[in-house]
């Protein structure tokens, strides 16, 4: 089975490079650093390293707090970090700088893989969430690499998927890989694909364990006295297509009853800034952009915020949070980095990405999950005139993130004899 995916995975190279061109034909670093696709590096990592895998933004968020460790812990270990997208190489870049060698994941070639393993010389890799790549775990495997799946989830339908490809993904989970698993849930899926019970263990959701960076709160507070002093500000962040649409028109319920109030809207992905910001301008709607670098006005509605790493700073500086992809069946984003930084949060009904952080969040009454847009425009217009409940909400937030920390040193725990 493992040849006949050998084969089909070369047959597929002309697909992966159209679809890459298909990208860049709105986001043109999509055709940047083709090499590294192929697991050609700049210049070989000397040192056995710990290569951390985290496909975008949301997963290299998850795993800073984890970087930030393992360089404290092993300084002498060089920590390469891999991303699929462009959007998560800039987040990694952003937060860490030249302190990891960072490099875009190895299409799962059999060479290319390879030649990752050779330039990149792991003595442990931790793949973040879940990526199953059987020439990567099968190379992981013959080099006797540990291999961690760190916060490790498998959806109720996703069995069925691999079942059918069960003697193939039987082979990949076979090669010694450490399960360090969402949930018991999610542990009892992966021990049904043929990890062992001594191989799975349950460490919880890693992303509970995220601090904000502590300079946040403070360029919060100077954004708003910049742009909006005086004013109520919402925050609807990470926005999908569509959403957006609904979402401006909410905002013109919002203006009827606090006409000064202004929007920062967060598009999710870098190539859908135009589009956004001509659709704030087919609404009549008036605007300012963060890459134009003006202030806004009296009369300014909408701040778009078409820029990449300041999602952090547009939360600091509102009083409220709409965290979108969960207006539509998308599946939402993190409710955690508004949560943490003390702000009330909202969600639409769709959060089937993270439903235990949606659950936690609600049952501690920080968050408000919504359905409907006049629902949705009358809870902003609440939390808007009502500093005390916003101040409540928030302390809710913050309390509830403190008591279920815990995943990170539990999977340190899991780490620390593989790196010996």
């Amino acid at each position: 089975m493992r040849f006949v995916y050998v084969i089909l995975t070369y047959l597929l190279v002309p697909i992966g490079l159209l679809h890459l061109f298909w990208r860049s034909m709105s986001s043109p670093t999509y055709r940047q650093r083709i090499k590294e696709r192929f697991g050609r590096g700049v210049a070989p990592v000397e040192r056995s390293s710990i290569w951390v895998h985290a496909v975008s933004v949301g997963e290299v968020q998850a795993a800073a707090a984890l970087i930030r460790l393992l360089k404290k812990r092993y300084p002498a270990r060089p920590v390469v970090v891999t991303t699929t997208t462009p959007t998560g190489s800039q987040r990694v870049i952003d937060l860490f700088g030249d302190s990891v060698v960072h490099s875009y994941v190895p299409f799962d070639l059999h060479t290319a893989v390879s030649r990752f393993f050779d330039w990149a010389n792991p003595g442990l890799v931790i793949i973040m969430e879940t990526e199953l790549w059987p020439n990567l775990y099968h190379e992981c495997g013959v080099r006797k690499v540990p291999l961690v799946l760190a916060s490790a989830r498998v959806s109720v339908r996703s069995p069925k998927w691999y079942r059918r490809l069960s003697v193939l993904f039987r082979e990949a989970l076979s090669n010694g890989i450490v399960i360090a698993a969402h949930s018991e849930a999610d542990a009892n899926r992966f021990r049904s694909l043929g990890t062992g019970y001594e191989r799975t263990h349950v460490i919880g959701n890693i992303k509970i364990d995220f601090d904000p960076a502590p300079e946040m709160p403070a360029r919060g507070r100077a954004f708003r006295a910049q742009h909006a002093p005086d004013r109520p500000v919402w925050i609807a962040a990470s926005t999908h297509g569509d959403e957006e649409r609904i979402l401006l028109r909410i905002h013109r319920q919002v203006l009827q009853r606090f006409p000064n109030a202004l929007l920062l809207l967060v598009p999710r992905h870098p190539e859908r800034f135009q589009s956004v910001a001509a659709l704030v301008a087919q609404k009549k709607m008036t605007c300012v952009t963060r890459s134009s670098g003006l202030e806004c006005g009296d009369d300014t509605q909408v701040f778009l915020g078409d820029s990449m790493g300041e999602l952090q700073m547009f939360y600091a500086a509102s009083d409220v949070a709409f965290v979108a992809g969960s207006l539509l069946p998308i599946g939402g984003h993190n409710l955690l980095e508004p949560a943490a930084l003390g702000i009330p949060v909202i969600a639409g009904p769709y959060n089937f990405n993270s439903p235990d952080i949606a659950q936690l969040l609600q049952q501690s009454g920080a968050a408000a999950v919504i359905s409907g847009e006049r629902a949705l425009a009358d809870e902003i217009v609440f939390l808007l005139g009502d500093p005390e409940e916003r101040a409540r909400r928030g302390a809710l937030g913050k309390s509830a993130i403190e008591s279920n920390r815990g995943a990170l040193d539990r999977l340190m725990k899991l780490i620390e004899p593989l790196v010996r």
